[in-house]
């Protein structure tokens, strides 16, 4: 509990993962009805297989850093503003990382419908995860996140 006696947590609305999802899934039944398709050949492996790489790659260093803060990638209290590594660029990198997952994994089934879904799961995550964890991290660590969160950009 903090001392005005709420939970010490975001209270997101569900982790990320949990949204993102249902629109991979909607995305790949639509298909199975409606198949559309958009990017045909070797561009097609290329883009998609490339962003599922850069985002694996940025998700390995988003958590090196959380376990170098000895903070919590989970939900659970926060014990450090991580500005190192991928942080210096994005205070949300992990959920960046997972957007680029999905995108590159529409890219590569050649599934426009994923692309399409992911706008409203990428809204829900920024109203219902990114705003509340940054009312968080403002009432856990003040002044010190204000000056992180006005040199760093939300997204890219």
């Amino acid at each position: 509990m903090t001392n005005g006696g709420e939970h010490d947590t975001p209270g997101v609305l569900a982790p990320p993962p949990v949204i993102y999802l249902p629109a991979l899934l909607l995305g790949l039944v639509l298909d199975a009805v409606w198949p559309i398709g958009f990017v045909r050949g070797l561009v097609r492996y290329l883009l998609g297989g490339g962003l599922i790489l850069v985002s694996g790659l940025m998700r390995l260093f988003v958590l090196r850093d959380f376990r170098r803060a000895r903070t919590s990638f989970s939900f659970q209290p926060s014990t450090a503003i991580i500005t190192t590594g991928p942080f210096r660029y994005s205070r949300n990198p992990a959920y960046v990382a997972l957007t680029l997952l999905w995108v590159g994994l529409g890219v590569l089934l050649d599934n426009p419908w994923i692309l399409v879904l992911l706008l409203p799961a990428v809204l829900l995550v920024h109203f219902g995860v990114v705003r509340r964890e940054e009312r968080y991290l403002e009432r856990r660590f003040g002044e010190e996140y204000s000056r992180y969160k006005a040199s760093v950009r939300r997204w890219l």
